[in-house]
């Protein structure tokens, strides 16, 4: 696993500053910065089970009700394409992207922290993973 210290540099580099402090401004710079730097076609896939599906997966939640809900919702194994990000910037969930699901087409706006490039060892996941660093450890 890649040094946090290496992370926190790139960081550092995109945000200009080594007050890694996640606030409006430096979410947009960080908005700004991944809009130039991300290479389409980008396939995303959940890092861990999203917001709703915790019930289900970690709670007492039905799974023919979870099954069913999956095909109208999306979910942290799912594939996406990203199509774009969103213009603004979320207050709880920073930067949110447009995505379509790779099995039925279905759209939906997730939050950019929850995902991560499917092919590792590219420019795409490295910027995606290092975001995703800032957004939980400098909230």
């Amino acid at each position: 696993m890649e040094n946090f210290d290496e992370q926190e540099s790139r960081i550092i580099s995109i945000l200009g500053t080594e007050d890694l402090e996640l606030n409006r401004k430096t979410l947009k710079i960080y908005l700004q910065y991944l809009k130039e730097q991300i290479e389409k076609p980008c396939e995303l896939t959940g890092i861990e089970d999203f917001d709703w599906e915790e019930y289900y997966i970690f709670g007492s939640g039905n799974k023919k009700e979870y099954e069913k809900l999956k095909k109208t919702r999306p979910s942290y194994k799912d594939k996406f394409i990203m199509i774009d990000f969103e213009t603004g910037i979320d207050g709880d969930y920073g930067i949110l992207v447009n995505v379509q699901r790779t099995s039925d087409k279905r759209k939906f706006t997730l939050p950019l922290a929850d995902l991560k490039a499917t092919a590792k060892k590219t420019k795409n996941y490295e910027l995606l993973d290092d975001y995703s660093v800032w957004f939980v450890n400098y909230r």
